[in-house]
């Protein structure tokens, strides 16, 4: 277990170093928020008021979340795995005396956890100041929307660890990548509350782990969901992070037995 902390803060040592990208970001994510702040005031104007149970402030308290947890998710895809079963040092890290998804398990907590205090709460706060961000109701909250959190960022690392396991079949996986970020961009609320969609696409949406990512984790922080609610949504996301962590051992374990390295 020492071994998988190591491994934590080495992530959170490693992203340390990336000053001026940090500076960027935190800029970046925050005018993205205005713009996105701008468009749902917009379409909540027109409505009335309210669309699906958000008035103003509880939207601007979905985008700025939304902001703050975006660089610790890493919605944006992943491929550091992909490029060592590429180029064979996969065959190093499966020799090695830890098991290769718990290490980039531990290295990419400490990862999210520098960017959710770097890049998120800066937003945040920009946010809460300029525009207003409304608290919830109930101070469980606070210690429920903080597993919430955890699970998001534990399932959005499976999810990509699974996408680079491609890599054993295939020799290119970018068109993997930038699939996986157009089917998750929409359906874990990036881009809009999945509650706004028609029912239809709600449906559908529901029925993949991918608001469990961000949607689930910000109802539960601003208190949205509340009590019992909150924490079947909890529970909810535990069920899929037990289930797609078995769908990868699987893979992983049908992946070493073909492994082939060239060269070696």
């Amino acid at each position: 277990m020492r071994t998988y902390f190591q491994l934590g803060a080495a992530g959170f040592r490693r992203y340390s170093t990336y000053r001026l990208a940090i500076v960027a970001g935190v800029f970046t994510q925050s005018v993205f928020g205005f713009i996105r702040v701008s468009v749902l005031f917009a379409a909540i104007t027109v409505a009335g008021g309210e669309l699906a149970g958000y008035d103003q402030r509880q939207a601007s308290t979905y985008v700025w979340l939304g902001q703050a947890l975006l660089a610790p998710l890493a919605l944006f895809g992943w491929s550091e795995l992909a490029d060592r079963i590429k180029n064979g040092d996969i065959a190093v890290d499966l020799a090695r005396p830890v098991d290769v998804q718990l290490a980039w398990w531990a290295a990419d907590f400490g990862r999210a956890l520098f960017q959710l205090l770097t890049r998120g709460l800066a937003p945040l706060v920009i946010g809460a100041i300029t525009v207003g961000i409304a608290l919830p109701g109930s101070w469980t909250a606070y210690p429920l929307g903080a597993i919430s959190v955890v699970l998001g960022v534990s399932l959005s690392f499976v999810l990509r660890f699974e996408v680079n396991l491609v890599a054993f079949w295939m020799i290119d996986i970018r068109g993997f990548i930038g699939l996986y970020f157009v089917v998750v961009a929409p359906f874990s609320g990036l881009y809009i509350p999945v509650h706004l969609f028609p029912d239809w696409l709600k449906t559908i949406a529901y029925a993949t782990p991918f608001p469990s990512l961000l949607q689930f984790p910000i109802d539960v922080l601003s208190g949205r969901v509340l009590g019992s609610d909150a924490l079947l949504v909890v529970a909810m996301q535990a069920g899929w992070l037990v289930l797609l962590v078995v769908l990868t051992r699987w893979l992983m374990a049908r992946a070493a037995r073909k492994l082939v390295v060239q060269g070696g």
